[in-house]
């Protein structure tokens, strides 16, 4: 196990610069239970939730149909739960 991963909080997305795949990792915890669950594509910049240009509104928008990001309940223990909240 790496070191990143070893001194994770719960529920607290950290980015991870050095993965080639995926640029966050999170240990999600709910109930008792942990999961480590990496999510984000490498070197893609998320856009942040004030953005007014039309490039980034249509870059949410190309995400959100990519990944049925309408479904108002992802599940806590997904990808999508945390790429919507920590790079969307």
């Amino acid at each position: 196990m790496s070191d990143i991963i070893r001194e994770l909080v719960c529920n607290q997305p950290k980015p991870t610069p050095d993965h080639k795949r995926y640029s966050h990792v999170v240990k999600a915890c709910k109930d008792g239970k942990e999961k480590i669950i990496r999510f984000g594509e490498a070197g893609v910049e998320g856009v942040p939730e004030n953005a007014v240009s039309t490039k980034d509104q249509k870059k949410r928008a190309a995400y959100y149909a990519r990944n049925n990001a309408v479904n108002p309940n992802p599940d806590f223990f997904t990808a999508r739960y945390w790429g919507q909240r920590a790079k969307w």
